[in-house]
C-alpha cells in the first residue's frame, strides 16, 4: 500500500467536499475544482478528512493510489490557498508587462511576445523583470510557468533567459582570449 495514499487529508473547515461517482468536488474561497477518481481507486469523507484507498490489489491501482491521493490534497490546498510560481527575466532589454488578461514579454526578438493569461490564473509582474504566477490548479500553474520559460530558456554562456526563482544555472566559460597564449616559434 503507498506509504502517501494512505494519509488522510485533513479538510480545513472553509472547504466543502463532494464526492459523486467517479468524481470528488472541492470548493473553498478561492474557487472550485474537480478530480477525477480512477474505478480502481474508492475516495471517502470521514471526520473532516478525505480517505483514499485501492479497490483491487492490481499493479495499476497500487500506482494510481499514491497519485489520487495527491491530486485531491492539492485540490483542497489550491481552493483554500493559490498555487504559486514565480519567474525570473535576465537580459538586457528583457521585461514583462501584463496588460488586462494579456502577458507582454519584451524577450531580444524583433517584436513583442503576447501571451493570453488563462481563465482562472493570475499573472503579476512586481517588477518588470520578474513574474509571479498564480492559480488553483497546481498542474495549470507550473504548465504556464514551463511554457513562458520555454520562450527563452536560460541560456549558459551569459545566463540570459526566464528561468525559475532560486534556479541555478551551469554557466560555460565560453571562449578563451585569442592572443591569451604565447607560441613559440617561428
Amino acid at each position: 500500500m503507498s506509504r502517501i495514499g494512505k494519509q488522510p487529508i485533513v479538510v480545513p473547515a472553509e472547504v466543502q467536499v463532494h464526492i459523486a461517482e467517479q468524481q470528488v468536488q472541492v470548493t473553498g474561497p478561492k474557487g472550485a475544482q474537480t478530480v477525477t477518481v480512477p474505478r480502481t481507486i474508492q475516495v471517502r469523507l470521514e471526520h473532516q478528512q478525505v480517505l483514499v484507498r485501492p479497490t483491487a490489489t492490481t499493479r495499476q491501482a497500487r500506482a494510481l493510489h499514491g497519485l489520487t491521493r495527491t491530486l485531491v490534497a492539492n485540490a483542497v490546498h489550491g481552493v483554500v490557498e493559490e498555487f504559486r510560481k514565480e519567474l525570473d527575466i535576465v537580459g538586457l532589454g528583457y521585461r514583462a508587462q501584463v496588460e488586462g488578461k494579456t502577458l507582454t514579454l519584451q524577450l531580444g526578438f524583433s517584436h513583442p511576445i503576447r501571451v493570453p493569461i488563462p481563465e482562472g490564473m493570475t499573472v503579476k509582474t512586481p517588477k518588470p523583470t520578474q513574474l509571479v504566477i498564480l492559480g488553483i490548479d497546481k498542474q495549470r500553474v507550473g504548465q504556464l510557468a514551463a511554457d513562458l520559460r520555454a520562450l527563452a530558456p536560460p541560456e549558459p554562456y551569459k545566463g540570459t533567459g526566464i528561468r525559475y526563482v532560486g534556479e541555478s544555472i551551469r554557466r560555460k566559460a565560453g571562449k578563451a582570449a585569442a592572443g591569451s597564449t604565447t607560441t613559440q616559434g617561428a
